[in-house]
């Protein structure tokens, strides 16, 4: 088993033992938290949500692992189906979709009965499309009719995810500018893109379906009135906690926070397993972006480490956003914590998309291997 592992997982190994590291979190937190959930819809079968991510999470390293044995260049020959795909995906879940908190985000899959989130493949498409077509184009971005059409991509998938998800949106196009800024697209160019980028979300926020929620969340966030009802829980679990917390499965607040298995298991977190807990998960993320980096500094392949940076970026900013949310630090925004959260299809994304960083790594290895 030993020799199989040394021979066939490959690539960055602390990304692999940062990944076991947060799913082993994710399965301890997602169990206790769940707790109510399965009271509610279960009959008190609490080892069913338990046994359902557990599976998640080893279909997610299932597909971590395909993707990482593909080499990273194949990727770059798909990210146009994804991106044309995810069009009229977007558009159907905005107007057929699940309808969950006031927005369609999910497509339900009849047959295996799971919610599958369109925006997971725009997201994804976009950036392994972006680092392609900078990688290829390096010597043309000075002009800027170069990047009009990455730019009417970026402003299209920001607008239709942003109609029913608006963090995601922000999410994509905050990651989107950190790329071209990287690749040295001008400043002049980035802020075109940026006002275009607004342009598109103020589009959203008058025709979506959450551009009264985010417009009062935003404002009631700034004049520090009207505390929702979920942030104050997530406020008394933080509070609670101190240093070493109250021990696993000791939360008390998962009884009263609202998605506490999902956009607030940070929260839960603390709550049981204290300060200390918390700074631990901060600092893996933030090891995880160092990662990705060192993997896109040593790249001699522009498009490996661009393709690295820009996932790398994704994850790490959703993870940043729903801490900061949970400490106050953002109004409350609706992403999730990767490889954390209890989820359906994200999980898989996630997967997929730490696959590609290591086959980006996986490669990089091998070139040096052989130079």
């Amino acid at each position: 088993m030993v020799n199989w592992i040394k021979s066939n997982v490959e690539g960055d190994k602390i990304i692999w033992v940062i990944a076991l590291l947060l799913s082993i979190i994710s399965l301890l937190s997602v169990y206790s938290a769940t707790g109510s959930l399965a009271y509610q819809k279960m009959g008190g079968n609490t080892e069913y949500y338990l046994i359902k991510h557990f599976i998640l999470i080893i279909l997610s390293f299932i597909a971590m692992w395909f993707s990482h044995r593909i080499d990273y260049k194949y990727y770059s020959k798909i990210a146009l189906i994804g991106l044309y795909a995810s069009i009229p995906l977007l558009i159907i879940t905005y107007k057929f979709g699940m309808n969950i908190n006031e927005a369609s985000r999910w497509i339900n899959i009849p047959i295996i009965n799971q919610a599958f989130q369109p925006s997971d493949l725009a997201k994804l498409s976009l950036i392994i499309y972006l680092s392609s077509f900078l990688a290829k184009r390096q010597n043309r971005l000075e002009n800027v009719k170069t990047l009009i059409l990455p730019f009417l991509w970026i402003g299209s998938i920001c607008l239709f995810i942003a109609l029913t998800n608006l963090s995601t949106a922000l999410i994509l196009g905050a990651t989107s500018i950190l790329l071209m800024f990287i690749s040295r697209v001008k400043i002049t160019h980035l802020s075109i893109l940026i006002l275009f980028i607004f342009f598109c979300g103020g589009i959203a926020l008058l025709t979506g379906q959450r551009g009264k929620t985010a417009m009062t969340r935003a404002e009631n966030f700034i004049n520090k009135k009207d505390i929702p009802f979920q942030l104050e829980q997530a406020y008394i679990a933080v509070s609670t906690g101190g240093l070493l917390g109250k021990g696993p499965g000791n939360s008390n607040q998962k009884n009263f926070l609202p998605q506490s298995y999902s956009d607030f298991i940070y929260a839960i977190i603390i709550e049981e397993y204290g300060f200390i807990m918390g700074v631990t998960i901060l600092v893996l993320y933030l090891l995880l972006l160092y990662r990705g980096l060192k993997i896109f500094i040593k790249s001699d392949r522009p498009f490996g480490g661009l393709l690295s940076a820009g996932l790398s970026f994704a994850l790490v900013i959703q993870a940043l956003i729903n801490m900061s949310v949970v400490v106050g630090l953002l109004p409350v925004t609706g992403v999730t914590l990767p490889l954390i959260s209890m989820g359906g299809t994200s999980q898989l994304f996630t997967g997929i998309t730490l696959g590609i960083i290591l086959s980006v790594s996986r490669n990089n290895h091998l070139e040096e291997s052989y130079a």
